[in-house]
């Protein structure tokens, strides 16, 4: 699994790092953000478009046609429209989750900013947000946005990610290792 990570991660980097490269020439790292944010809700909302995406059966031609569809339907700025096309026509749509994922790590990083993936039982409520914003910035010192997501099967707590770090105070880990603990006393 990590030895496709490396490979995505591979392809990601010169695709993302150049399209950050063309955005922040042309001022408009925010706006192409916000293109790449309603490109990935379309890859999330759907999985029949992200099979279509890594499928190795589909011809590149039909990819391509695909996402001048996809294209002609977003509207997005001329920078992530060309960047979907030369990305189709390359044959490498399989990386385009990579690709936004890097373009957005490269925006943070120009903002100061880190990614937090949040896991927790329940919603966050607002004010819980704000705290554990408040909290993290000031162990870690740059800004934090939050990626949050709910796991009933948590129970409780949270499960705190920001880059090779996590925190994890959820219930389901605690009962967990109380269970290991007491097979090993009897």
């Amino acid at each position: 699994m990590s030895a496709s990570r490396s490979v995505l991660s591979k392809i990601a980097r010169p695709y993302g790092s150049a399209l950050f490269d063309l955005a922040s020439e042309a001022k408009a790292v925010d706006a192409v953000e916000a293109d790449l944010d309603a490109v990935a809700g379309l890859v999330d909302s759907s999985d029949d478009f992200s099979r279509f995406l890594v499928s190795p059966t589909i011809a590149t031609d039909a990819k391509s046609a695909a996402i001048d569809a996809i294209v002609e339907k977003i509207k997005p700025g001329d920078l992530v429209a060309n960047t979907l096309r030369l990305v189709a026509r390359n044959g490498r749509l399989f990386a385009l989750v990579a690709i936004i994922a890097e373009y957005k790590r490269l925006a943070a990083e120009a903002r100061n900013e880190v990614s937090a993936e949040v896991v927790s039982a329940a919603p966050l409520t607002t004010a819980q947000q704000t705290e554990l914003v408040s909290v993290l910035k000031d162990k870690i010192g740059k800004d934090v946005s939050l990626i949050a997501h709910v796991d009933e099967s948590l129970i409780g707590g949270l499960v705190v990610k920001v880059g090779s770090q996590m925190i994890d105070t959820s219930l389901k880990t605690k009962l967990s290792a109380m269970k290991i603990a007491m097979k090993g006393v009897s």
